[in-house]
């Protein structure tokens, strides 16, 4: 038996994909805890899995909320910068409590988000192994692939990558204090500094829950890389009412933009106003439930919280801030998208819903009403975007999913050798 530790955000889009490979971990004998702060108890225990606070004084329960409610009044750049200033001041308060909480609790490895960035320094630190999560987009760098915070196409030209390495420079400008602060902490542990991002993740096996045709081509991830497809689990997440008795029967379009971008108004009027002529029935989950925002357009059943997987397999059309867990759900169900992608990982999840072929993409600051009612009709009026959604489908069916990212994780775990992917 061995004690896993789960280090992520907390926030639903990283916890939920996690969750269920923590259950299944637990199904095979093992004892699974999952640090996170506060806020995210409630979904731990729903889990039945353990739960360890992280700095409670520090972050008491409400504060990802309140983050959560100033990170989603914000898009592009402003919002990645706050973002990484948010993650900034965590880092530094998983390096000064976590390590002697894993110790007295005594985790023997760690599963690690790879937007965790403090987890393989706390895993060296104890002398414990550890296993890398791409709950978000894949983040490996790589010179052919654009950033993460790009709607680049793919373009693996001289040309596209100038370009790319160009956005990487930009993007280490905004991480700077972040990688200060790690290499900083490596060195008072008596860790050699990393040269680059990707020495962040495990020397052992690297899952993304992505499947590996949702990716651009990647000839440079490691061997110990796998692409296991997503772990979605309704059994994991907390039972959300809703009105099913209000829907029509009519073509539905599930339309969320997330649980931290969740505050534009303006994002989610043009969507009730994009759909209000068409024949159609528009579920809109506003992510929140104290959101001041009004929407009284006639076929919009609006809600605080939607039970997305069940919604999506009626649906139609998936409108979407392209979060890598509602594009992979909605592909899952083999449902095309308009992507609205706002910051962080949404525009290079977008670039991959173009890429595709599953869907269209609007960047929040081009979304105007009339260019988001023709990217509807068009997404729902021609076959090629619900047939390259089926063929995506059948490729999410044929990936191991959860049962095979815990075998990673106990093969990685137990020999304590890298795991190649087959």
């Amino acid at each position: 038996m061995t004690h896993f530790g789960i280090l992520c955000p907390t926030a639903s889009g990283h916890i939920n994909p996690l969750l269920p490979l923590g259950k299944e971990l637990q199904k095979r004998g093992h004892k699974v805890t999952c640090f996170l702060t506060l806020d995210g108890e409630e979904m731990v225990r729903a889990a039945g899995l353990d739960f360890q606070a992280i700095a409670p004084d520090k972050y008491p329960k409400g504060t990802s909320a309140k983050n959560l409610a100033e990170i989603g009044q914000l898009q592009g750049t402003a919002a990645v910068r706050r973002t990484v200033e948010l993650v900034t001041n965590s880092t530094a308060a998983l390096f000064q409590t976590i390590p002697q909480e894993m110790r007295r609790l005594g985790i023997d490895a760690l599963i690690v988000d790879q937007v965790s960035p403090s987890g393989g320094t706390i895993a060296e630190k104890l002398a414990i192994p550890f296993v890398s999560f791409a709950g978000a987009l894949v983040l490996n760098r790589d010179p052919l692939i654009p950033p993460f915070m790009t709607t680049w196409d793919y373009n693996p030209s001289f040309i596209g990558v100038i370009r790319n390495k160009i956005g990487y420079k930009l993007l280490d400008s905004l991480t700077r204090p972040l990688n200060e602060l790690i290499n900083q902490q490596r060195q008072e542990w008596g860790l050699i500094p990393y040269q680059n991002i990707n020495q962040r993740y495990s020397p052992l096996a690297q899952i993304s829950q992505q499947p590996a045709e949702f990716e651009f081509p990647r000839p440079n991830l490691p061997a110990h890389f796998h692409f296991t497809g997503p772990f979605h689990d309704s059994s994991t997440r907390k039972t959300i009412p809703f009105p099913y008795e209000k829907l029509t029967g009519q073509p539905l379009i599930y339309a969320s933009l997330g649980t931290i971008q969740n505050r534009l108004q303006s994002a989610f009027n043009a969507i009730a106003e994009a759909c209000a002529d068409l024949p159609v029935q528009l579920v809109l989950s506003l992510g929140n439930t104290d959101s001041n925002i009004q929407i009284t357009t006639k076929n919009a059943l609006v809600v605080p919280y939607a039970p997305q997987l069940e919604l999506l397999t009626r649906a139609s059309l998936t409108i979407t801030h392209a979060g890598l867990n509602t594009t992979l759900e909605s592909l899952a169900q083999a449902v095309p998208m308009v992507a609205i992608p706002i910051t962080n990982d949404q525009p290079g999840v977008s670039a991959r819903i173009k890429w595709s072929g599953t869907g269209e993409v609007i960047p929040i600051s081009r979304l105007e009403v009339p260019r988001l009612r023709k990217a509807i009709e068009k997404v729902l009026s021609v076959p090629s975007y619900r047939e390259n959604a089926l063929r995506m489908q059948k490729a999410l069916q044929k990936t191991g999913g959860v049962k095979m990212a815990a075998d990673i994780v106990e093969k990685a775990i137990s020999t304590g050798q890298p795991v190649p992917s087959v």
